[in-house]
């Protein structure tokens, strides 16, 4: 009994995650916007909250110009990134072609060289490598442009936005009558412990933003790339995608620079410098300023990244990690799910060191004692 009671629940369970998925997938052009406006709400609150308290404006009047101030800076960033990303998809075919004569002139540097038949050049007619190189740029440039219009094309966001700020106690007491099983001191300290991880990931990201972009600026104009300032932080915009967008932001400048410099050495140079700025980046930048705000594990990471990209694409990228997090303290502050919660987290060192190490550790300690 027991036995068939477990596989029935199983049975169950398996069966509403598949039914919760189909929804998520079905309902995508509903829900993302949905999602990305509750992130930016949390992104406006502080500002809101400042002229509420200090300005003493009532809450329509500051949700109104909250929404103003935000949105009018959000579309200047647009117009500026629409128009140069305009300007680098117009010269795509040039690039492509300058690009395939860089090719072309090295093949045969180097098949002159070793004395390579033309039976067997890289050069034949059937190895259309000019094709390939075109098809590719296309691909980028049509990602890149894909990311940049997306929330251009979310226009029920503003309003989604609107009420989330203007009726936020509302919701709030919408959480209450739907958690009556709960204290109402309980289920504060639950959003409130999601909304400070989420500002914390937002504003720590926004700075590590701001670093990269900076850093890959600098090290572009002294390369001599074309719209050095562009690429660079536009690359560092892609930070929201993560593992994938810091591809993307460094493919581009590396196209370029193959394409208008002398020497490919140049794109080896963008490419070594956008990993270096990775390395940090990874490495030094988001610890110190992030942290332990997204106490995310690797796996966990990258297996939500994976599993938004084939849910919702590009947004599903963005929306990954912001939602894992908040599964994260949902998870934790349940007992049926606890082991999930455990499951995303980052690990202890004691799940990490060989068992040699930890007896090491305790021999140590008890010749210190």
């Amino acid at each position: 009994m027991k036995t068939t009671s477990y596989l029935n629940q199983t049975t169950s369970n398996l069966l509403l995650l598949i039914g919760l998925v189909f929804v998520l997938y079905t309902l995508k052009s509903l829900i993302v916007p949905l999602l990305l406006a509750i992130i930016m709400s949390v992104v406006i609150f502080p500002f809101q909250q400042t002229l509420e308290r200090k300005l003493k404006c009532n809450r329509l009047v500051a949700t109104l110009i909250s929404l103003t101030v935000v949105f009018s800076i959000t579309i200047i960033l647009l117009l500026t990134l629409g128009s140069q990303l305009h300007f680098f998809i117009e010269n795509s075919n040039t690039y492509g072609d300058k690009i395939v004569n860089v090719y072309t002139d090295t093949i045969k540097e180097i098949e002159s060289v070793l004395q390579v038949r033309s039976s067997n050049s890289l050069l034949r007619e059937d190895v259309k490598f000019g094709a390939l190189i075109k098809e590719n740029f296309d691909v980028v440039s049509a990602v890149a442009l894909g990311w940049g219009s997306l929330l251009s094309d979310l226009i029920l966001i503003p309003i989604y936005i609107f009420f989330f700020l203007y009726y936020r106690k509302f919701f709030r007491n919408f959480a209450y009558r739907l958690f009556s099983g709960d204290s109402k001191s309980y289920i504060n300290t639950m959003i409130e412990k999601i909304y400070t991880a989420q500002r914390r990931y937002i504003y720590g990201l926004l700075k590590v933003m701001l670093i990269v972009g900076t850093l890959n600026s600098i090290g572009l104009l002294l390369l001599g790339i074309e719209n050095a300032l562009f690429f660079g932080f536009f690359a560092a915009l892609l930070l929201v995608v993560p593992y994938v967008g810091v591809i993307v932001g460094a493919l581009l400048p590396a196209l370029v620079a193959l394409a208008t410099k002398d020497s490919y050495l140049y794109a080896v140079g963008v490419l070594a410098l956008f990993s270096f700025i990775q390395f940090v980046e990874g490495y030094f930048i988001t610890p110190k300023v992030i942290g332990g705000d997204i106490s995310v594990n690797a796996f966990a990471a990258i297996f939500a990244l994976l599993a938004f990209a084939m849910l919702w694409g590009i947004a599903g990228m963005i929306l990954a990690l912001p939602i894992t997090a908040a599964l994260k303290i949902l998870f934790d502050h349940s007992t049926k799910y606890a082991a999930l919660g455990f499951l995303i987290g980052q690990p202890e060192d004691r799940y990490l060191n060989n068992q040699a190490r930890q007896r090491l550790k305790r021999l140590k300690a008890r010749k210190n004692n």
